[in-house]
């Protein structure tokens, strides 16, 4: 058994992932080289949203992958950092936001 769910040579898999279903793993594959094409974001600016979204959802393999590519991308590591830092305040902007359900909630039960 492994040590770990995440191993680093995994992320050199992932082309493989049309193995099993190689008409949707293709068109994935098309979707995600037209996402990260110039266009009225440069490259540069869409890698650092993907490094961003890659440490709020917390996926190590994409972290790896976001942070080579910002560096091919000429990022250097305020930016990348500021980066993540947005992606943060978003996401804790998103619980606190919730808890205005818990707010309502308590409101309803009470009363």
């Amino acid at each position: 058994m492994k040590e770990t769910y995440y191993n680093r040579e995994d992320l050199g898999k992932f082309g493989e992932i049309t193995k099993f279903q190689k008409e949707l793993g293709d068109k994935f594959f098309d979707y995600y080289a037209s996402v990260f094409k110039e266009g009225a974001l440069t490259k540069r600016e869409k890698i650092l949203i993907a490094l961003g979204v890659a440490h709020a959802i917390q996926c190590p393999y994409c972290i790896d992958s976001c942070t080579s590519d910002s560096l091919k991308q000429g990022c250097d590591e305020e930016e990348m950092m500021e980066a993540i830092h947005v992606a943060g305040a978003i996401r804790g902007g998103a619980t606190l936001i919730h808890g205005v359900q818990m707010m309502n909630q308590v409101k309803d039960k009470l009363m």
